[in-house]
């Protein structure tokens, strides 16, 4: 069977999508499975070894994208997360079966329209797409590996010792990434992430590295500013998702907000620290990593400027212990 997996918007979105993709590959050898992603995901999706093919909605004419999603001539789609074009493509198409969540008006163009409520966030994120899963193979086993993102070890070990001969590092190393973005409503500020850092000053056994997106040269300068003394390694991902994904696979810890690299850091089987908006659809009842729960450190930051102020005071002496 061809089945057409439909997931086309962030990385952090994308990757709640995994679990749903290998099981289905589990299941069985046979399926023959196809993710349609953005172009962001492009790379990752395609070294994924339980994806055997990769469709990209580049934003190019609806009939041209039909066309594409046409010629995979899937059996079964399953869209995750829907929208009109996407839900219009697969109807041009002509794919037989198509399943996707009961909401929007682009629900019209499915065969199948499964109500999930997915604003009463009963499951995390990731959770509902594997239930949507179950309506296409109802004894489907919902169990994947982990860490779900795998890759040769030796290509993991080649990434983290070019890492660290760039940047002369020599001691294990625990990322900050503050940059700010997917759904997260709820961050430290700059010079918050800096305390923090400073948690650490007294620790000779790590390296701390602050990491930034392609797109965030102007908050890694201001980063320079504020850490002046510290002994930091600022580092710039620019090599692709890939790439940094192997990387992220050698630190003994990841903290962030909510975004796209702190899913991505978790599905690679890194232990996260996590910061979370105190609203429901921001909150890790939401956007659970798909890591082993164990390596999982959410904390859901207050609005309210006193109890924000005793949070940061837990995070910085969780921050010691964890690391």
């Amino acid at each position: 069977m061809i089945i057409l997996i439909v997931r086309t918007d962030k990385l952090g979105d994308f990757i709640t999508a995994l679990p749903t993709l290998y099981v289905l590959k589990k299941h069985n050898p046979d399926n023959r499975i196809v993710a349609c992603v953005a172009p962001l995901n492009r790379a990752l999706a395609e070294a994924c070894d339980f994806i055997d093919e990769v469709v990209v909605d580049e934003g190019e004419p609806l009939l041209q994208f039909a066309a594409k999603l046409r010629r995979v001539e899937a059996d079964v789609s399953l869209t995750l997360f829907s929208n009109t074009r996407v839900a219009l493509a697969q109807w041009i198409a002509r794919i037989p079966r198509r399943i996707a969540p009961a909401t929007k008006l682009a629900q019209i163009f499915y065969t199948e329209r499964i109500p999930q409520r997915r604003s009463k966030v009963e499951m995390a994120e990731f959770e509902y797409n594997l239930a949507l899963a179950k309506t296409l193979f109802p004894d489907l086993d919902m169990i994947y590996r982990q860490p779900l993102l795998q890759f040769p070890q030796l290509e993991i070990d080649a990434a983290y010792r070019r890492f660290c001969e760039q940047y002369g590092i020599r001691k294990p190393v625990v990322a900050f990434h503050p940059g700010f973005g997917g759904s997260s409503d709820a961050n430290w500020t700059l010079d918050e992430y800096i305390e923090l850092i400073k948690a650490l000053r007294y620790r000779n056994d790590i390296q701390v590295v602050m990491t930034f997106g392609p797109d965030e040269d102007i908050l890694k300068q201001e980063a320079v500013q504020k850490a002046r003394g510290l002994d930091v390694v600022f580092f710039s991902s620019r090599g692709g998702l890939v790439d940094f994904a192997k990387l992220l696979a050698s630190f003994r810890l990841f903290v962030s907000t909510s975004t796209g690299t702190y899913h991505l850091a978790a599905a690679v089987g890194t232990p996260t620290m996590t910061f979370f908006a105190d609203t429901l659809f921001a909150s890790v009842k939401r956007w659970k990593a798909v890591s082993d729960k164990a390596l999982q450190h959410p904390y859901m930051l207050s609005h309210d400027p006193e109890l924000r102020s005793e949070q940061f005071e837990k995070v910085k002496t969780d921050l010691r212990s964890f690391v």
